[in-house]
C-alpha cells in the first residue's frame, strides 16, 4: 500500500472482527496495521504513528479504557471505540476517557467509513487558526493550548472539542443537539448525558465556582453559550 495512505490501526483480538475490518477498509484508501491486544496496541501506536485507532474495549490483558488513557498521556490520534458493550455509561467512561467515537458492534461498513473519513477530517486540519482571549481565558487553536491566567489547562480530546465549538461560536446559544451532531455524530442526539458530563469537566476545570459558571452559560431548556470575546 501506499506510504502517504492515512494509516490505520486495528485493535481487535477476534480474528473474524479482524477479517470484517481489513475487508471493510482494504478498499485503497487506508494502510492497516493490526494489534491484538492492548500491549501491542500501545507498543504499535508509538511505532506506527497512525492517524487513526479502532479500539475494542475486551481486550485479553488490559481494558480498553485503560489504553485510551495511556494514549492520551502523548498522543491526540482520533481513537474509535468499535465495542459489543452498549451500557451508557461503558461510553461515557471510553468518551471520558479520550474516545474521539464510539461505535457499538454489530454496525454497518457504510456508518463506520463515515465515521473514520470525519475522524481524519477533523484530525488533518491544517488551516491556520486563531487565538482567543476571553478575560483571564486563553485559547490557542494552532496550537491546541488552553491557558487559565497563564497556566496551562489539561483537556481530554472531546472536551477541548466542546470548548473549541463553544469558543468559535462565543455569544451564540448553541443548542444540545447542535453541540451532539457537531461533536459526536447523528447517532448521538438523544444522548444529552455526554454533553453534560463533558461541559461539567470543563466547568471545574476553567471556572473559579463551577456552580456559578460564567464562562459556559447554560441556557435552560435548550443549549449553552460562551462568553463573548473580550
Amino acid at each position: 500500500m501506499g506510504n502517504n495512505l492515512p494509516r490505520i490501526l486495528i485493535v481487535d483480538d477476534e480474528p473474524a472482527i479482524q477479517r470484517f475490518l481489513h475487508t471493510a477498509l482494504d478498499n485503497g484508501e487506508f494502510s492497516l496495521h493490526q494489534a491484538e491486544n492492548g500491549r501491542a496496541a500501545l507498543a504499535a501506536a508509538v511505532n506506527t504513528k497512525p492517524e487513526l485507532i479502532l479500539l475494542d474495549l475486551g481486550l485479553p490483558d488490559m481494558d480498553g479504557v485503560e489504553v485510551i488513557g495511556r494514549i492520551r498521556q502523548w498522543s491526540q490520534v482520533p481513537i474509535i471505540v468499535l465495542s459489543v458493550r452498549d451500557r451508557e455509561d461503558d461510553k461515557v467512561k471510553a468518551l471520558d476517557a479520550g474516545a474521539d467515537d464510539y461505535l457499538t458492534k454489530p454496525f454497518g461498513v457504510g456508518e463506520l467509513l463515515a465515521r473514520i473519513r470525519v475522524a481524519l477530517r477533523r484530525s488533518l486540519q491544517q488551516a491556520p487558526e486563531p487565538v482567543y482571549h476571553i478575560d483571564e481565558l486563553e485559547v490557542d487553536l494552532a496550537r491546541r493550548r488552553v491557558l487559565m491566567r497563564g497556566k496551562e489547562i489539561s483537556l481530554t480530546p472531546t472536551e477541548y472539542d466542546v470548548l473549541r465549538l463553544l469558543v468559535t461560536n462565543a455569544g451564540k446559544v448553541l443548542t444540545h443537539r447542535q453541540i451532539l451532531k457537531q461533536i459526536w455524530g447523528a447517532a448521538y442526539l438523544e444522548q444529552p448525558h455526554i454533553l453534560r458530563v463533558n461541559v461539567s469537566n470543563l466547568r471545574h476545570k476553567l471556572e473559579k465556582d463551577a456552580s456559578r459558571p460564567c464562562y459556559i452559560v447554560t441556557e435552560s431548556g435548550v443549549g449553552y453559550r460562551f462568553k463573548g470575546q473580550s
